[in-house]
Formats: structure tokens, sequence, C-alpha cells
């Protein structure tokens, strides 16, 4: 079974990591995440998350780490030189992922892999501009190998879905199985 870290860090975007958390669960996935501070960690929404664990060298044995945005959670993400370590030493093994969505690319500037790389990240010029060596597109989801990045908050589903494809998961099976299940319970209301 595939095992996922989503890092949190103060400040993150609630949405874009509790429903990867979910969807990945979902999907049969082993998926914790991962403070590379404290046990209990505050997103930019106030809500308090207690984490699964902490930030350590076990999580380099993760098939996948998935970066949030939020601000300021993917500033805090940008500058934990631990982070920074993690996300190059995935990148330099292609049999592991990265996912990071919104602000979140903002780390991978840092470490310096977007040269080149497709890749997608929050709408404006701000960010189009930190990532102006990448191959930069406004989709809802790029996927450029071992990377996957996600525009924001609305583009978490399809992000997530696509988490799950590049683990080798069926998203199309979960993707009608969640649908069924709103469906079903809006004819209830």
């Amino acid at each position: 079974m595939s095992k996922i870290a989503v890092l949190l860090a103060e400040g993150f975007e609630e949405g874009e990591s509790l429903f990867v958390i979910d969807v990945l669960r979902r999907a049969g996935f082993q998926c914790d995440s991962v403070s590379i501070a404290g046990e209990m960690v505050k997103g930019s929404h106030d809500i308090e998350v207690k984490t699964d664990r902490l930030l350590t060298d076990a999580i380099k044995d993760y098939d996948m780490i998935v970066l949030p945005g939020g601000m300021p959670g993917a500033k805090n993400l940008r500058d934990d030189e631990r982070v920074i370590d993690l996300v190059q030493h995935f990148d330099q093994d292609p049999n592991k992922f990265i996912g990071a969505i919104c602000a979140a690319p903002m780390v991978l500037e840092r470490v310096g892999i977007v040269k080149g790389r497709t890749m997608t990240s929050c709408p404006g010029e701000t960010y189009h501009s930190l990532l102006r060596e990448a191959n930069y597109v406004e989709d809802i989801v790029a996927v450029d190998h071992n990377l996957i990045t996600s525009r924001g908050p609305a583009s978490t589903l399809p992000f997530a879905y696509a988490l799950v494809d590049a683990l080798g998961g069926d998203s199309a099976t979960l993707k009608e199985k969640m649908f069924c299940n709103l469906v079903s319970e809006s004819y209830r209301a």
C-alpha cells in the first residue's frame, strides 16, 4: 500500500489538506497528516488539527508528499530546511511523487526544481512570476512526471483524484462512489 504524507505548517489551507487526506484514505492509501512543528497545527481559517505524526527522516520512506497552500502555511513550509531537503529527496527519486497546490509551488521554486517543468499554482501574477522558469499553465491540475500541481481550494478534488491516479489507484470508481453518495443524500432532503 502506498504511503502519503500531507505536510502541515501553521497557517495551512484546511480544504487543500484535509480533503486530500480524506480522498486518499477513501482510495485505500495510508495518508498521514504530518506536522513540521507541534502535534497541534492551526490552519489559515483557525481550524486546529491534531496531526498523525511529526516530521522525521522516516517520511523519506513514503511514496508521496503533498504540500498544501494557505498563508502563511506555504511560506512556513518554504522556510523549513527539513521540508526543502525532503522535497529534494523526493524529486531525485523517479518512483516518488510530489503534490503541491495553490501557494505551495513556492516551495518547489525555492528547491530549484521548477525550470522547464509543466506546473500551475494559485492564479495571479505573483505566482506566475515566481514560476517564470517553469512551463506555467493555467490548467486545474498539471502533471509533469512525478510532480503534480494544482490551482487552489476549488481544485482540491481534481487534484486529489490526480494524486490517486499517480499512485495507481482508481479515481474513476472513487469519483462515482463519492458522487452517488452525494446524489443519494440530496434526494432524501
